[in-house]
């Protein structure tokens, strides 16, 4: 089974840069489509970004639009650790961030920013971007 811990959330200024790290215990994350999402209080859990397995042809990335541009979700070359760097970091990015990890196959019926499309959570890190 595959667990995922999340790592890297910081009080952060807002222009500022976290990276967050999604690392997988005990299993390669090659076949898996990870995504990250976050959560305010208050607000629904919200798909952030996604990345397709390694073994398809193209590595494919997928960014919610309020975050395109600004962060950046990528894999290490062992394929246990998946990253989420996020520059120009502003107070609306305040939330509970999660990793998750699901079947590459949501990824075809565009499905890769749906919570109920992933079998697989971390606990959640906290992202406070404050002055």
């Amino acid at each position: 089974q595959l667990q995922l811990v999340e790592s890297g959330g910081d009080l952060v200024q807002p222009g500022g840069s976290l990276r967050l790290s999604c690392a997988a215990s005990g299993i390669r994350l090659d076949y898996y489509a990870i995504g990250w999402f976050r959560q305010a209080p208050g607000k629904e859990r919200e798909g952030v970004a996604c990345i397709s397995p390694t073994d398809t042809l193209d590595t494919k990335t997928f960014y919610t639009d309020s975050v395109k541009g600004r962060f950046t979700i990528f894999r290490d070359n062992a394929e246990t650790t998946v990253y989420l760097q996020m520059n120009s970091l502003t107070p609306e990015d305040t939330a509970v961030y999660f990793c998750a990890g699901g079947s590459p196959l949501m990824l075809r019926s565009g499905g890769y920013f749906l919570p109920s499309e992933y079998d697989y959570w971390g606990q959640g890190i906290r992202v406070t971007v404050s002055s």
